[in-house]
């Protein structure tokens, strides 16, 4: 047993404050270890009380009877200090504080909370909270718990697969309430509240190596620690998070584009996507994963089937499947064979299949559909809509679909439009047959997204290695940069620093006969907006334009000038730090990047393949691959430039943002032409 494993494989838990008096909070946790019929010891601590309902009680955790495995801390705050002196006095290695007045009520409650952890620590003890409502272990029955839901006069307590974590005691325990109510079966429920030493994530990767869990579920309002997330998908468990705070400004990098672009929420956005961990935006569609993680099915593609008993189902099916990532199969000629000879005539063999309510009629047309669909290689889900069926017509669909999905092992979903008074048993029937159930077709195919999003498979990168070579300075200018770049192998414009007018006039001819001058002043990043930048200058020419660059007080560089045709297509690639680590980003770019807003993120390191994955998820990827008579682009080279920035900045210190902007990219290979550095030394970012 794990130290914080303790939640739910304890056999003697402490109850430190324990209280025989009705109502109080000291009490619930003894009333609901007696009334679930929790197996092991239950040790009251209460120097008033020799006795607590029923059981002895101990003055101190020191004179009960050990070891003790879990403490539960129910005292008020400035008691607290002692309560944890005496959990490590005796031993113990994991306390629940329950208690509040810590860091959440200002500065005074944080240096106490600083000074919990800080004396548990020194101790051996680990802390979950302050500020907790406790945690809950169905199949062994630990209830380290004040929450009210197990005072309730009648709750399910069935063990099930699913583990709940959450930072909000209050909110955790309510989405478990509601998962019951739901028909889901929760097995582990876990508040972490101000998460001062054991975080909310940190329980969810314990929680990973239970054999037993089928999925993990959290909700977090901290910003995650990416070596933890890393292990967490690693773990080979599905994982969905809801993380407020969508709405909190995130860029970090105020002078840099990609800075700009890359705000916090995005960044985690792409964090867990590259991880194949999915984000969920609220506790309904927390819930709606959890009911298709609680199948062990997984699809091996993202191709759906559906099969339906109503026109109009299947379309708002269809939509949903191209809303969210989903492909639409085209189904084999054989099976549109077989099912031409099974659908009635006004009905439709093209996916989406539309049996019609005929099946009213001829139960038989479920099963037969289905064996075809489970049948086809080009079907990796399917999706089974029907609406206000009643009754028997009800439990015949689902015996096909039990059939169906036994016969095939392909996840299947349901949409079922209609009321519960309809068909009263239905939802248990499902649940029973392993069929998770959703009112509407757009609620089961986002739960298939989710459910494809932890199965495709991934190849995730390995962690950052710390870093050992210096970066550039904060001062590293454009050429200096573009060298940097050159010896990474990543293309640049040929050019030079020109000294006077004249070495301008001879850098142009050297250049070809026609070049771009730029000014290399010291903090100007953006040189377009500065007039910085002059194009299609010549040797005649030259010797005026290095007097008008040379005036803004810097060196001028002059370099070859790239095709600007219609061959080519302007992208803007960047990486910045942030708590998560080092994040690239890449998207359309030039003068309108910030308008346009079509960028990717991806935290580095890249995995293989990131990189042109990262430009096919493009809104504009269409604009590379060719399009309205344009030439394609060499998407290839522009995806191994992704990978080599991400390589060249691997080991530059936190607090750096990289701008290429813009980068061409030609029909054959990719060139940088323009490049910046901001530096932000007081930043402390993640690696």
């Amino acid at each position: 047993m794990s130290d914080i494993s303790a939640l739910w494989e304890a056999e003697s838990i402490a109850v430190i404050g324990a209280s025989e008096r009705p109502g109080a909070l000291g009490r619930k946790p003894l009333d609901y270890l007696l009334r679930y019929g929790f197996k092991g010891r239950i040790l009251p601590v209460n120097p008033r009380s020799p006795e607590i309902l029923g059981v002895p009680a101990y003055p101190s955790v020191q004179d009960a009877p050990g070891p003790v495995d879990l403490a539960l801390i129910m005292v008020s705050a400035e008691r607290v200090l002692g309560a944890v002196d005496d959990c490590v006095a005796a031993g113990v290695k994991l306390a629940v504080i329950a208690s509040s007045g810590f860091a959440e009520t200002g500065e005074e409650g944080a240096r106490l909370q600083a000074e919990v952890v800080a004396r548990a620590r020194a101790g051996g003890l680990r802390i979950i909270g302050p500020n907790c409502i406790g945690a809950v272990a169905y199949e062994n029955r630990v209830l380290a718990t004040f929450s009210p839901l197990f005072g309730a006069e009648s709750v399910p307590f069935e063990p099930g697969t699913l583990a709940f974590v959450s930072q909000s005691g209050a909110l955790g325990f309510g989405a478990a309430s509601l998962a019951l109510e739901r028909g889901l079966r929760p097995g582990w429920v876990v508040s972490t509240g101000n998460d001062a030493d054991v975080t909310a994530l940190e329980v969810l990767r314990e929680l990973a190596t239970v054999p037993e869990v089928t999925g993990l579920l959290g909700y977090l309002e901290d910003t995650p620690d990416i070596g933890t997330l890393r292990e967490l998908a690693g773990s080979g468990k599905p994982v969905a998070l809801l993380k407020s705070g969508r709405t909190e400004a995130g860029g970090r990098a105020a002078a840099s584009h990609t800075g700009a672009l890359a705000t916090d929420d995005r960044v985690l956005d792409a964090a867990l996507r590259g991880l194949g961990i999915v984000r969920v935006d609220d506790i309904d569609e927390l819930l709606d994963v959890a009911r298709v993680f609680e199948s062990e099915r997984r699809p091996t593609g993202n191709r759906v089937a559906v099969v339906t008993t109503s026109g109009g189902s299947g379309i708002l099916a269809a939509d949903a499947v191209e809303a969210h990532g989903l492909e639409l199969s085209a189904l084999e000629p054989r099976s549109k064979e077989a099912l031409a000879e099974i659908v009635p005539a006004f009905g439709a063999i093209d996916n989406p299949v539309d049996i019609t309510a005929t099946v009213l009629s001829d139960p038989s047309l479920f099963d037969r559909s289905l064996d075809v669909l489970i049948a086809d290689d080009t079907v990796d889900i399917i999706v089974a809509a029907f609406c206000v069926m009643a009754g028997p017509d009800v439990e015949k669909a689902v015996n096909a679909l039990s059939r169906a999905a036994e016969k095939g092992g392909k996840p299947i979903l349901v949409a079922r439009t209609g009321a519960d008074f309809l068909a009263p048993d239905a939802p248990r029937d499902l649940r029973e047959a392993g069929l998770p159930e959703y009112p509407t077709p757009a609620r089961a195919l986002r739960a298939a997204a989710a459910l494809w999003e932890v199965s495709r498979p991934r190849t995730l990168p390995d962690a950052p290695r710390p870093g050992t070579v210096p970066g550039p300075g904060a001062g590293a200018t454009e050429p200096e940069l573009k060298r940097l770049l050159a010896e990474a192998g990543i293309d640049v414009p040929k050019g030079r620093i020109a000294v006077d007018a004249e070495d301008a006039a001879r850098a142009v001819t050297e250049a070809g006969g026609t070049a771009v001058l730029k000014a290399v002043v010291p903090g100007l990043l953006h040189k377009t907006e500065a007039g910085g930048v002059e194009i299609g200058v010549t040797a005649d020419t030259a010797p005026e334009a290095h007097a008008r660059l040379a005036a803004l007080g810097g060196q001028v560089l002059v370099e070859e000038l790239i095709d600007e045709g219609a061959e080519g297509v302007e992208l803007i690639v960047g990486v910045h730090t942030t708590d998560l680590g080092p994040v690239l980003t890449a998207g359309l770019g030039g003068i309108f990047t910030e308008v346009l807003d079509d960028v990717g993120h991806r935290l580095l390191p890249l995995a293989p393949g990131e990189g042109a994955e990262l430009l096919a998820g493009l809104r504009g990827a269409r604009i590379l691959a060719g399009t309205r008579g344009r030439a394609a682009v060499d998407v290839a080279a522009a995806a191994e430039l992704l990978h080599k920035v991400g390589e060249l900045v691997q080991d530059w210190p936190a607090g750096f943002a990289l701008d290429l902007n813009p980068v061409r990219v030609l029909p054959q290979g990719a060139v940088v032409l323009d490049a910046a550095l901001s530096f932000d030394t007081s930043k402390e970012a993640g690696r």
